[in-house]
């Protein structure tokens, strides 16, 4: 299968029409829905991450018009949109906590399932788990290890996040030598040896995600958490391996490069795959819950009465009976878009520090015993070396000193 330089260049420009349409979809269905968002910003701490995980789909949608109108922008779009899916995996994992009412109390409801699955069957039973069963328990029992799933699966995504910035740049620099290769699966290229390291660093990530969900999808049921799960999870995972498919395809030759074929088609199927991922953001993520607040705030006050007719049997006669229900709501005024933004960008900003720090030191730390470890062997070994040196001389200092008062 092959395609001449011509009949690529015929292609493209329909294609770029196509895609483009398909992106400014979603680039405007995505914004409406963060302006709304951002002006109905009545719960920051759930909102400031909603928002975060919205723009992914501007974010993708834009660069890949960009490097599907001038091939020679790919590296460079590929690069941002790489750093912001880690980004937006993070964020989504804070969403989570967030909903949840914060660190705090999910360590709390943690700790809670840990004691139910720890309690033993019979009086006096010893609980069988140790430190060494930590990893198997992550994976078949991550009840038990309460407030450690937390902090596995922060670490789980945020090593996402800084691997994939550190190799995204590293990309870059590779390519600027030449020796990048994107799409190339040669042993001389960077790129096979980023592929696996990210794409096992990826799974990684999702894997701790599906574990946090799968202990706390009963007290998320508020949200509907699977809808927003599937949504988010189809466009992180879709994308990478749509990414790396199509570069296998196109090295066994089953599609052609010809004209950065292979960053164009995925360009392409990214633009269209964002409009569809804009509308159903506007339906699993909706602005419409956080656009009341509770009766102890300021706000427009508004009453729903519903009446119902039920016939209740008594005596062997039916009576009718309404009952009447009334619901009331705050309606929330409307927030500034500045105050919002700042919102967002200080306290999500400070957020994301703390927490990439918290795991590079989590990562350090290991090392650092380690070091400590070879340093005390050392240290130990030269001691017991010194000591066996200076034991001899010590005996015939004493030996003189013993023939000298005999004398």
């Amino acid at each position: 299968m092959s395609l001449s330089q011509s009949s690529f260049s015929y292609l493209h420009h329909p294609a770029t029409l196509i895609a483009g349409c398909f992106g400014l979809l979603a680039v405007v269905l995505s914004i409406l829905l963060i302006l709304q968002h951002l002006r109905s910003y009545t719960n920051p701490a759930e909102q400031k991450w909603i928002v975060a995980v919205l723009f992914m789909v501007p974010v993708y949608a834009t660069e890949s018009i960009l490097s599907l109108w001038n091939p020679s922008f790919s590296l460079a779009c590929d690069i941002l949109r790489n750093c912001y899916e880690a980004f937006a995996l993070y964020s989504f994992g804070s969403y989570l906590i967030a909903c949840l009412g914060g660190e705090q109390k999910v360590i709390e409801l943690l700790e809670d399932e840990s004691r139910q699955m720890k309690e033993p069957l019979l009086e006096g039973e010893e609980n069988p788990e140790s430190k060494g069963r930590r990893i198997c328990n992550f994976i078949f029992q991550p009840c038990v290890l309460g407030k450690d799933l937390l902090i596995t699966e922060k670490f789980g995504l945020v090593q996402y996040m800084i691997l994939k910035t550190v190799c995204a740049f590293l990309a870059l620099i590779l390519e600027l030598f030449g020796v990048y290769g994107d799409g190339e699966f040669k042993w001389y290229y960077g790129y096979p040896y980023f592929a696996v390291v990210l794409n096992f660093s990826q799974m990684w990530a999702l894997y701790c995600l599906v574990q946090f969900y799968n202990v706390t999808h009963q007290r998320l049921q508020a949200i509907k958490p699977l809808a927003k799960f599937i949504s988010f999870k189809a466009i992180v995972f879709a994308t990478w391996w749509q990414g790396v498919g199509i570069a296998l395809l196109c090295s066994f030759g089953f599609l052609p490069r010809e004209g950065k074929f292979q960053t164009g088609l995925q360009d392409f199927l990214i633009c269209i795959e964002m409009a569809i991922a804009a509308v159903s953001h506007m339906f699993v993520f909706s602005a419409k819950p956080y656009h009341f607040i509770p009766a102890s705030e300021h706000g427009k006050i508004t009453s729903q009465k519903t009446e119902a007719v039920v016939k209740i049997e008594e005596d062997g006669e039916v009576k009718p009976t309404i009952l009447e229900k009334t619901e009331t709501e705050v309606e929330a005024a409307g927030t500034s878009v500045k105050e919002s933004v700042q919102d967002i960008v200080v306290e999500g900003g400070q957020k994301v520090v703390k927490d990439v720090v918290l795991t590079i030191n989590q990562a350090i730390e290991p090392v650092e015993k380690g070091v400590i470890k070879i340093q005390e062997t050392f240290h130990h070994t030269s001691v017991s070396s010194n000591d066996n040196k200076e034991k001899p001389e010590v005996k015939v200092e004493e030996h003189e000193q013993n023939v000298m008062s005999g004398g």
